[in-house]
């Protein structure tokens, strides 16, 4: 009953953001390098925060009167940083921040993280530079993979949906409400999302923020666990940004300027494949790759490699192709 409860309160909430960003002009203007030809809302994303502040406030003062044992009060920190991404990203939003008060504000917000999942006491000091160029690739790389309707929706509700089955079945890494409450803003975001004219967009705001909260849980799985198969959960968003990165550095661009060469945009933009069926496919490998990783027993190096190599391989291969097909059109 309290999820439902919940999911008409996220609604509710979200079509209150639609009223205040067509008051205010948040909106996302179509130009060349864009996959949309229509002027749609921009940060429905802001669902994303709200959902923490429904976490916190129902675990608190609803089921529980006050922290039980299952909530830390790590939470708050988890929180703070939640928070921080999202407000820079939210006002990046509206307008273009410098990257170097960006990449502070993500700095700052990684670092809570961090604190949130202990990493400071746990991992040696030698890894925590490393956790940084991660997690703040791995934000980036959303935000980059955030380019059609439905795409990072979808994505991030298959990999929200295979945490909660780990964590259900397997193995208890964190109050299962902890993955609930995100994975119904998913649901209530694509509502809106998952169309041929999209009513809004997430924004900066919702793929940072929804990022900032997978990584947060894939952590806390994988120092559970001291496995780091589960790194795969992003395997199809990671293969393509990061080989999508290296033809960029390849050509000599700029990787943080706005672009179309990702594959998904070759579809969408020169193929004119709907972005509801992009996204979808894209979704579907990823939830057979994590099927592999939940219910396989082989060692990391070869889940690895039997997921990854076939899919560089296989990504090369149909990129090559579509580029000359797309090359023999013009």
């Amino acid at each position: 009953m309290i999820y439902i409860i919940i999911t008409v309160a996220f609604f509710l909430l979200i079509l209150v953001y639609f009223k205040i960003a067509d008051k205010y002009n948040i909106i996302d203007k179509p130009n060349h390098r864009s996959a949309h030809t229509e002027i749609t809302l921009r940060g429905g994303g802001i669902i994303f925060p709200i959902a923490y502040v429904f976490f916190m406030g129902f675990e608190m003062f609803i089921k529980n009167d006050g922290f039980s044992e299952s909530i830390s009060p790590n939470y708050w920190i988890f929180g703070l940083g939640l928070l921080l991404i999202c407000g820079i990203s939210f006002i990046d939003d509206m307008m273009d921040l410098s990257s170097k008060i960006r990449l502070v504000f993500h700095f700052a917000a990684v670092t809570l993280l961090l604190y949130f999942i202990n990493a400071f006491q746990l991992l040696p000091f030698w890894a925590i530079p490393i956790c940084y160029i991660l997690i703040i690739g791995i934000l980036n790389a959303y935000n980059f993979m955030d380019g059609i309707n439905g795409m990072s929706g979808i994505y991030s509700l298959v990999v929200l949906s295979s945490l909660w089955y780990v964590n259900q079945y397997l193995v208890e890494f964190v109050t299962a409400d902890f993955i609930i409450y995100p994975m119904i803003a998913a649901l209530v975001f694509l509502f809106f999302n998952f169309r041929k004219k999209a009513k809004c967009f997430l924004g900066d705001i919702g793929s940072m923020g929804i990022a900032f909260w997978i990584i947060a849980l894939l952590a806390l799985l994988m120092l559970k666990t001291e496995d780091y198969k589960w790194f795969l959960f992003l395997a199809v968003y990671g293969v393509e940004t990061i080989l999508t990165i290296m033809e960029r550095l390849k050509l000599k661009e700029n990787i943080f300027d706005a672009h179309r060469r990702h594959l998904y945009q070759l579809f969408a933009n020169d193929k004119k494949v709907s972005h509801l069926v992009i996204s979808s496919v894209y979704a579907l490998i990823q939830l057979l790759m994590n099927v592999v990783v939940i219910f396989s027993h082989w060692s990391d190096w070869v889940i690895f490699s039997v997921i990854l190599l076939p899919s560089i391989f296989c990504y090369l291969i149909l990129k090559s192709k579509l580029k000359r097909q797309i090359l023999i059109t013009k």
